[in-house]
């Protein structure tokens, strides 16, 4: 199975063929539903990727559609991957929505950031802070599963086959001190190393700048390597986060990102600035107008 593939990805992409082989054969959901005697919420959830199917009720719900033996075998063995469960499932209390399982999928991740540095960058403390900070009600166990997890994610960055990342940072990330300035330095001279990798592109949108097009928020847009998994855009929030998947929304999000990063300075422009604040961090300038640490 390809390096890039996962159990999320095996669901989502077996939902997207059962959906495609009823629609063909002209049959409802409801109709799926009596026959396998179960709700219609259920084989919604499954032709949306949202929960897995057995592979009994795959080759159940193929019978219906009245394909080949040949693509009945091959989306019963999907079925079969896809209940596999992720390196990350022990840590399922503490993750929201499916995200971790599409990034484990992609071949390209392209992200815009104007709060914090990506999981995939932080180092250790400043991924606690960043977790002390928003998940207040946390308990010391879950934001030690939390880091835990992120710290498992960067993995993609190093593994034989490394997923791409090209990353824009607002200049107001590398310039607040999450975690004080021990922390701050550190994370930006981590991020300093990671941006010299050759599958890892890091720019910063300066403060000069000024309006731009990624006002609106910060996003994710996740590309696949095989044709028959469609990318999808995530834009994140407090409760985990939506995934926008129509082909005008990737669009739109796309031209959003080509035109963040024509605006962002060059990479190693970005590399140099960087290099200057963990020398001279703004935190520390002498005409900052509120209180520093």
């Amino acid at each position: 199975m390809n390096q890039h593939r996962s159990p999320t990805i095996r669901r989502r992409r077996l939902g997207v063929e059962l959906r495609r082989h009823r629609e063909a054969a002209r049959v409802t959901i409801d109709m799926v539903a009596e026959r396998l005697g179960c709700s219609t919420s259920k084989v919604s959830r499954i032709e949306t990727g949202h929960t897995s199917a057995t592979p009994a009720d795959v080759a159940a719900m193929l019978d219906i559609y009245s394909v080949t033996d040949e693509i009945k075998s091959e989306l019963v063995q999907i079925a079969r991957e896809a209940r596999q469960k992720g390196w990350w499932h022990p840590f399922s209390p503490v993750l929201t929505g499916a995200y971790v399982g599409l990034e484990a999928a992609a071949r390209l991740v392209r992200t815009y950031e104007s709060q914090v540095i990506p999981g995939l960058l932080q180092s250790e403390e400043y991924a606690i802070a960043v977790i002390r900070g928003a998940q207040s009600g946390d308990t010391d166990q879950q934001i030690q599963q939390r880091v835990r997890v992120r710290m498992e994610r960067q993995s993609l960055l190093i593994q034989d086959d490394p997923i791409d990342l090209w990353v824009v940072l607002d200049e107001a990330v590398v310039s607040r001190p999450v975690g004080g300035d021990e922390v701050m330095r550190d994370q930006l001279a981590r991020l300093i190393t990671t941006a010299r990798l050759p599958n890892v592109t890091l720019q910063i949108l300066p403060f000069a700048a000024g309006a731009h097009a990624g006002m609106d928020g910060t996003f994710a847009i996740l590309e696949f390597e095989e044709e028959g998994d469609a990318d999808v855009v995530f834009t994140e929030n407090a409760t985990g986060g939506l995934f926008l998947e129509k082909a005008e929304e990737l669009s739109k999000y796309i031209s959003i990102f080509e035109t963040i990063r024509s605006t962002a300075l060059p990479p190693e422009e970005s590399i140099g600035m960087i290099q200057m604040l963990a020398e001279e961090p703004l935190w520390k300038s002498k005409r900052r107008v509120s209180g520093s640490i």
